[in-house]
């Protein structure tokens, strides 16, 4: 079983109606004009997508943050740079970054919402979160971790509802390995330090994960790739940003042995 694992694109642009001066929007739409266009290359998406079509994986996973600032032509971008991908056999699991749930207004929601349905082919509903779907004998779990927050902060909440979900789910005994799919990191060493960038509400699920109730946390957020893992290749994965550091994660389960191993690939190296 082999996972493909890309995170945190943000593509980025302009403000795209006068509205996005009086929210958050302004904030992503600066971000990008002064910072982000410097660091992140979007020709590294188009790559990572003709890595995934050549490796033939049983699934890809995104992580989140396919944009700066939620805007609807920011989604629009990236959609036409993976819809290879979704045209593919290769299913695609995705979630929003914080950056894809920016702000309330319906137009900005609904873009992401319908992005994410459509890129998955209808395996993943924004609306029917938090979901489980079960793949190639992997039991996947998206929760959303992300909302729209004030215009300082870029923190998660992993709530109640999700919380009492996995609990649930993780009762019961263990059928097939359990990927957890998420934003933002469980696994925090740094939290003061952190406190804007962190995820609020996830000690219960961490205490899965550390338990093995949960084998795998696949998350972004972080632009630099990291990994955490114990022997058998359990514990949590930071994919890092596709379109910062040219990075993809590959991950392989190994019935037989019940162990997970994983590597980095970096785009420049991998394509030539």
């Amino acid at each position: 079983m082999k996972i493909i694992h890309f995170s945190d694109v943000h593509a980025g642009g302009k403000a795209e109606d006068w509205m996005a001066y009086f929210d958050k929007r302004w904030v992503g739409v600066f971000n990008y004009r002064f910072r982000r266009q410097f660091q992140h290359d979007l020709s590294y998406l188009q790559q990572a997508v003709e890595f995934i079509l050549q490796e033939k994986p049983d699934v890809a996973v995104f992580t989140g943050d396919l944009t700066s600032a939620g805007q609807p032509g920011e989604f629009a971008r990236t959609v036409e740079l993976l819809e290879p991908l979704r045209q593919s056999a290769t299913p695609l699991l995705l979630l929003p970054g914080n950056h894809d749930y920016y702000v309330k207004h319906p137009k900005c929601v609904n873009a992401m919402k319908e992005t994410i349905n459509y890129l998955s082919n209808g395996l993943v509903d924004f609306d029917k979160m938090p979901l489980k779907v079960h793949l190639k004998g992997i039991d996947f779990y998206l929760i959303n971790e992300s909302w729209p927050s004030n215009l300082l902060c870029s923190w998660g909440f992993l709530k109640r509802d999700s919380s009492d979900f996995m609990l649930k789910e993780c009762a019961a005994e263990k059928q097939y390995p359990r990927v957890l799919i998420g934003h933002y990191p469980l696994i925090d060493e740094h939290p003061i330090a952190r406190i804007r960038h962190r995820l609020f509400g996830q000690k219960k699920v961490l205490k899965l994960l550390h338990g093995k109730a949960i084998d795998i946390s696949l998350c972004g957020h972080v632009h630099r790739p990291y990994s955490k893992l114990d022997e058998t290749g359990r514990g949590e994965i930071c994919a890092g940003s596709v379109t910062k550091n040219n990075c993809l994660g590959i991950l392989n389960y190994h019935p037989a042995e019940d162990v997970f191993s994983h590597e980095y690939h970096y785009l420049n190296e991998t394509m030539n």
